[in-house]
């Protein structure tokens, strides 16, 4: 449950104040009917359908947002130099309380989840969890064998649970192809050290000229989803 002024607050940014004020004067109705005191408990277990104002909202108390991230910007906040995958996400729910759960470099395309829960950020990323991301490369070369035991040039050992050969026809449309790419690979590991896919592929003896994360976890990039383009979750 949570107090239906604090939702107020959090979704339209207002101050807790102007909340309150909104509800006393009856500008605010749940469930077909106005609410007058401030302090009311809403189950806001799913987004939370109201009046305010004689508009409708919808009020959410945890937002998860899945973003297709393009090329060229970077997972941040703010940049001073770069686009950011927070700015095309202005319009979703609780903005300003999204983080995202991991990073995409700016020559990365594809998944980045974006969460309100920090406890769902904690599960997702700490490296004893090893949850499994999977990234589709567009490589110079075609790579040698994966040997039983990879030490990248720092002595990391990463943690690559299958890496298999990938048909253009499979590729997923956020992968940018380059005219001379020489193969495609999917690749699936279970740590998000800096640049871990790309320095794998230069430990096999390769390169890689376009890289797209298309499943993180369970989640999946859905191939209509457009570049710079998001989706709500449940």
């Amino acid at each position: 449950m949570a107090r239906l002024d604090i939702l107020l607050s959090r979704n339209l940014g207002w101050s807790r104040a102007a909340a309150r004020e909104a509800i006393a004067v009856g500008s605010v109705s749940v469930a077909g009917a106005p609410v007058a005191d401030p302090r009311t408990e809403v189950d806001a277990s799913r987004p939370l359908a109201a009046i305010v104002d004689d508009e409708p909202v919808q009020l959410f108390d945890v937002a998860r947002v899945l973003l297709n991230k393009p090329l060229g910007c970077v997972t941040a906040l703010r940049d001073a130099r770069h686009p950011t995958a927070y700015a095309l996400l202005r319009d979703a729910p609780l903005h300003a309380e999204l983080r995202p759960a991991g990073r995409l470099d700016a020559d990365t395309s594809g998944l980045l989840l974006w969460t309100t829960d920090g406890a769902e950020i904690q599960r997702l990323t700490h490296p004893k969890r090893a949850v499994p991301r999977t990234y589709q490369a567009a490589l110079a070369r075609p790579h040698r064998p994966l040997p039983a035991h990879l030490a990248l040039d720092d002595g990391h050992r990463p943690g690559v649970s299958e890496l298999t050969a990938l048909a253009r026809d499979e590729a997923h449309p956020s992968l940018a192809i380059p005219a001379d790419a020489s193969i495609l690979a999917s690749i699936t590991i279970t740590g998000g050290a800096y640049h871990e896919v790309r320095r794998i592929f230069a430990a096999l003896d390769s390169h890689v000229l376009a890289l797209c994360r298309v499943r993180f976890g369970d989640i999946d990039l859905p191939r209509d989803l457009a570049p710079g383009s998001y989706r709500l979750l449940s």
